[in-house]
């Protein structure tokens, strides 16, 4: 299913994804999809862009239904860098934007096909988010971390995260907390590998690539939402950056997405889990035993950072791989 392109932006440009391009032109790609844009795969030469700038491709890391871009974009938002004395935007050039998503993202909410719960969120919490990641309330990150707590999707089975008002999320972290963000601002400071947006109640993650994927030990494009799998202990490329990974969370297909780790009953559980735990499997999720019988597997709700961990952990034991950072709960 492709998402289609983002909404909402009013400058519209084509952007095309090229790993081997300079340290600068992968910024521009990174900041293209931070802000609600899409870049077109090219895996040709460079000489030929010119000449052949319609010969695209989906992004060829993928493992199961998601928010997979299975044609080429026709358009990409790129970040407009209007900055200060210190190379950084000011507050209000973020916030105070002609066309905000989040009156957009209010609409796909009212008609999205699973259940989502809109937390209160704080507003000083998220005009510092937006400091910090310098994006605009232009983007769809923007527009949720300044206006809410976060999303609780499909009865609370995924967590996206926003800028929640202690008084209402119930628990549930924050973007800012879930990533390590320093308490004031820092210029310096950089998500480690990426930024974690979203965790499930398996464990798994959801995150934003830094600049270097590769280098990071992660698959995709700068800037593309990939999924650390806890069934599959490795990550997974979706294919779209955060304002189409986020359409279609709200308006495609979670239950293909899940399937296979989904069992009778799991609603129920998950409206008892607090909004800090996830559900640790015996035998783990990620053996044969479990995925055969998933219903019969014992199964006990946890921490979410104990639950993260054991994954991360047994990345590391099983294959001596390191998964890296998957956030701070």
């Amino acid at each position: 299913m492709s998402p289609g392109p983002p909404r909402g932006l009013a400058s519209r440009v084509t952007n095309l994804y090229l790993p081997l391009a300079p340290p600068p032109a992968q910024l521009i790609q990174f900041t293209t999809l931070l802000e609600g844009g899409e870049l077109c795969h090219f895996g040709g030469r460079i000489e030929d862009v010119p000449a052949e700038p319609a010969v695209v491709r989906p992004n060829p890391f993928h493992c199961r239904p998601g928010p997979r871009q299975t044609q080429a974009p026709t358009t990409a938002s790129l970040l407009k860098w209007a900055c200060d004395d210190a190379g950084m935007r000011a507050l209000h050039e973020l916030i105070e934007v002609e066309d905000p998503a989040w009156p957009v993202l209010l609409g796909e909410v009212a008609g999205a096909v699973v259940p989502v719960e809109v937390l209160g969120g704080d507003v000083e919490r998220g005009r510092a988010v937006l400091g910090q990641l310098q994006v605009s309330a232009r983007s769809y990150l923007g527009g949720l971390v300044l206006n809410c707590g976060g999303l609780l999707v499909d009865g609370g089975w995924l967590r996206v995260f926003g800028s929640p008002d202690d008084a209402e999320s119930a628990g549930l972290p924050g973007l800012a907390e879930v990533n390590g963000m320093p308490a004031e601002f820092d210029p310096a400071w950089r998500p480690d590998a990426g930024l974690v947006v979203a965790q499930d109640v398996l464990g798994g993650v959801f995150a934003l690539n830094g600049a270097d994927p590769a280098g990071d030990g992660r698959p995709g494009g700068p800037g593309e939402v990939v999924y650390f799998a806890p069934e599959a202990l490795r990550w997974e490329a979706l294919g779209a950056g955060y304002s189409a990974w986020l359409s279609w969370v709200l308006g495609g297909d979670l239950k293909g997405f899940y399937e296979g780790v989904r069992w009778p009953g799991w609603r129920e559980e998950v409206a008892g889990l607090r909004r800090t735990e996830g559900f640790a499997f015996y035998p783990p999720l990620w053996t044969a035993e479990a995925r055969q019988d998933l219903r019969g597997a014992d199964r006990r709700s946890v921490p979410m950072g104990e639950l993260v961990g054991a994954g991360r952990e047994s990345c590391l034991q099983l294959d001596g791989v390191d998964p890296g950072f998957l956030g701070i709960v």
